[in-house]
């Protein structure tokens, strides 16, 4: 097993999202905030968290910068994800805009969040089921970790709606998500002692028609480097 220097929970800070208890709680303020019921992980649906227009204009920024998505501990499987990704520049005023948005929904800070990301999928194409967090026994385990720490939190928003397909299963707790524009699906990749929590594994299903569009923001134990 790969073993690194660095304590994962040395010193976790508020709106890092360890410990989960004030990430639930500043969620449930809100009344829009649908909490999955499900004693395996804590997982929430927001819908309406941007509207349309906002959307349409991050498509169009994803759209003029994306590329081949890749994967860490590579498994062999050329075909596990076949998206494509773009690397949201974090001074853009709708970037910006959102992590405000996110902050305020989740009282996450963004001092601990890595920057957003966007997904591509045309049809055909998928994420299969996969988990957020860094398998601590993985081969990049330390290249992803060391620094910033394990990811705690994953914040996902549908910028659109496919014509058929691209929902998101959670195969542990039987839950199929729907993608619906500006919809916000939040999640805790950890147990309440910090350890990971495998029933976050997550399959980005295939988009049969149409295109689909997400946002994706992770955020870790520790600040992010800027």
């Amino acid at each position: 097993m790969l073993t690194v220097s660095v304590e994962p929970h040395a010193s976790p800070a508020i709106g890092s999202g360890f410990p989960s208890e004030p990430v639930i709680g500043r969620l449930l303020v809100d009344p829009k905030v649908q909490r999955i019921p499900s004693p395996k992980l804590a997982m929430f649906i927001r819908k309406e968290f941007l509207e349309p227009e906002l959307c349409v204009s991050i498509i169009a920024k994803i759209d003029a910068t994306r590329r081949p998505s890749t994967v860490s501990d590579y498994n062999g499987d050329d075909l596990f994800r076949t998206s494509e990704t773009c690397d949201l520049a974090y001074d853009d005023p709708d970037v910006v805009e959102i992590d405000r948005r996110i902050g305020v929904l989740t009282g996450l800070d963004n001092m601990f969040g890595e920057p957003m990301q966007g997904q591509r999928y045309a049809v055909g194409q998928e994420f299969k089921a996969h988990t957020d967090y860094f398998e601590p026994s993985g081969v990049d385990f330390a290249k992803y970790c060391t620094v910033s720490g394990q990811r705690t939190w994953t914040v996902m928003i549908y910028l659109n709606q496919p014509d058929a397909g691209g929902a998101t299963r959670f195969k542990a707790i039987d839950k199929i998500v729907q993608p619906e524009t500006g919809k916000l699906v939040a999640w805790n990749n950890l147990r309440p002692d910090g350890r990971v929590n495998p029933s976050t594994l997550h399959h980005g299903m295939k988009v049969r028609a149409g295109t689909k569009y997400v946002i994706t923001k992770w955020f870790r134990e520790r600040h992010w480097p800027r």
